[in-house]
């Protein structure tokens, strides 16, 4: 028997990449064409956030953009995870799980509790967590194509994890204040994902990582800076 330490990642992937990605061929198949609503969701929520970044503050907004994020996350678990990604990886059930308690979270902090708030805003922070949202939604899609793969394996915001993932942090980023407990689902899955990637040798391995290191510094600072501004007369 072998010793542990002699193992690697990829002796623990069920799968290869050929099959990986397939199971994105046949996924868009099969919803088509659901991809447009997520498309017409996705421009949904960037008007949201170019007024509430540039224009007014409406609470009702911070609402909204929760509820859309939510449906996203549930359908994910569901549709892609449960249906789909369980029949080349047992853990698919976990991520599901995980997907369904963030969708959960933000019903409850976005929707119930009102914590996803908004206001006009032009500082950095803000304006990166837009340039987030705006790369998962017509940044990242381009990715996989232009890796060599197929526009049918092509890997859309609101019906695939990593991209409803990267436009999931870029919306926490631009609200007013940093909710640490809708970060920490995204920011796990940012780790997974970019573990499974790195382990099949795909070029985009890094682009999870990089987006919840942005996260996690980004989300630091606006923390840090609202603190600061608490405690100036």
């Amino acid at each position: 028997m072998s010793e542990w330490w002699t193992y690697s990642l990829s002796d623990f992937l069920l799968f290869s990449p050929r099959t990986y990605y397939r199971l994105f061929e046949l996924y868009n198949s099969a919803i088509w064409p659901l991809q447009i609503v997520a498309l017409a969701l996705g421009v949904a929520i960037l008007v949201l956030l170019l007024r509430d970044v540039f224009l007014r503050d409406l609470a009702w907004r911070g609402r909204a953009l929760a509820a859309v994020l939510a449906a996203c996350w549930l359908w994910v678990a569901w549709a892609y995870f449960l249906k789909r990604y369980e029949t080349i990886n047992w853990a698919a059930e976990y991520f599901a799980a995980g997907f369904a308690v963030e969708a959960l979270l933000l019903v409850w902090s976005g929707i119930l509790r009102d914590r996803l708030r908004f206001r006009p805003s032009r500082d950095f922070i803000a304006l990166a967590g837009l340039c987030i949202f705006l790369f998962a939604l017509f940044v990242h899609p381009l990715i996989g194509p232009l890796a060599g793969r197929t526009w049918l394996q092509v890997e859309l915001f609101g019906v695939a994890p990593d991209p409803t993932v990267v436009a999931t942090l870029g919306v926490l980023l631009a609200a007013q204040r940093t909710r640490w407990e809708l970060l920490v689902i995204p920011l796990l899955w940012c780790a997974i994902s970019g573990a499974t990637l790195w382990t099949m040798e795909s070029p985009d391995a890094v682009v999870m990582p990089v987006a919840a290191a942005l996260a996690i510094v980004l989300g630091s600072c606006k923390t840090v800076l609202g603190d600061l501004d608490q405690r100036l007369p």
